[in-house]
């Protein structure tokens, strides 16, 4: 199947060659060369606008950062849902609102165009290994349309729902476990390096016993080598839990960790570290403690 491929960055470089490679032909486009150029060595093809990847398409997945990109990409002028064929499907898996994602399955519907709210989590290792988890709400249709592209980028893929929505919100949940158990694993890790610890010392030690976890083992080896280049910004997370908690809010649920864990990444973003990796949430800690957090050894 022809599939256009919107957002070709940490996550979608990944996605989109896992397509390739299971003998999707991928036509994709980024504003970034360097994503586009990565594309066309991984045997894709990129083009010069979302419209034109969309020409011919039976498919379109949209990779990009944020609901405001995806509604650009999609309804702004000459965007996609103007260039898709009727039938053609549209897998969103952008991190937004439930609501923000029940519209746009709205808008793409009244084109004649289907719709799957395709919420994933993973990092950027699991898009190239095709080893991410793939929480999805849809229509049957939409859903039958997607599996096949779907499995060449997942190690599992859930149905929650048949109308779109669902799957957002479950990205929204996952998202506060993620956030904060980075939030605790930056405290715990700055904290021991204060009372003289080695840094990768705990890392080995808790990733081997009962307060291990995928986050740590995934970002921790970044923080304690202080590898800071971006492969999944920090703005993720106040983003991500700031879409939470406005949820939280209109639900009248408490969310006192998750509230707590965004006020350190906000505080990263103060720091000037917003543009940096996750990883560097460690520097709100640094600066408090007057500390360096590195390995010994």
């Amino acid at each position: 199947m022809k599939v256009a491929f919107i957002g070709l960055g940490a996550m979608g470089r990944g996605m989109s060659a896992r397509l390739v490679q299971a003998g999707h032909a991928v036509v994709g486009y980024d504003i970034a060369p360097a994503a586009c150029e990565a594309l066309v060595q991984a045997g894709g093809r990129a083009v010069a606008s979302a419209a034109e990847a969309c020409e011919g398409a039976g498919a379109l997945i949209v990779m990009v950062f944020n609901a405001e990109q995806a509604q650009e990409v999609l309804f702004g002028a000459g965007g996609a849902a103007e260039t898709l064929a009727q039938g053609a499907l549209v897998i969103v898996s952008v991190t937004m609102t439930p609501a923000q994602m029940r519209d746009f399955a709205e808008r793409l519907a009244a084109r004649g165009l289907l719709t799957l709210d395709a919420s994933m989590s993973g990092g950027a290792a699991a898009a190239e290994q095709g080893q991410l988890s793939f929480m999805t709400a849809g229509s049957d249709e939409a859903f039958a349309k997607a599996e096949l592209i779907l499995k060449p980028m997942a190690k599992r893929i859930w149905r929650l729902a048949t109308e779109c929505g669902m799957g957002s919100t479950m990205k929204m949940v996952h998202q506060v476990a993620a956030g904060a158990n980075l939030a605790v694993a930056a405290e715990f890790t700055a904290f021991g390096a204060r009372m003289g610890l080695d840094p990768a010392t705990i890392f080995e030690i808790v990733n081997n016993a009962a307060g291990q976890s995928f986050m740590y083992q995934m970002v921790g080896p970044r923080m304690i080598d202080r590898d800071f280049a971006p492969q999944g910004p920090l703005e993720i997370f106040v983003k991500d839990l700031g879409i939470a908690l406005e949820a939280a809010k209109a639900a009248r649920f408490p969310l006192p960790m998750a509230s707590a864990a965004h006020q350190l990444y906000l505080a990263a973003a103060a720091q000037g570290h917003i543009a940096e990796d996750v990883a560097a949430v460690i520097k709100v800690y640094e600066a408090l403690a007057g500390i360096t957090v590195k390995r010994k050894s």
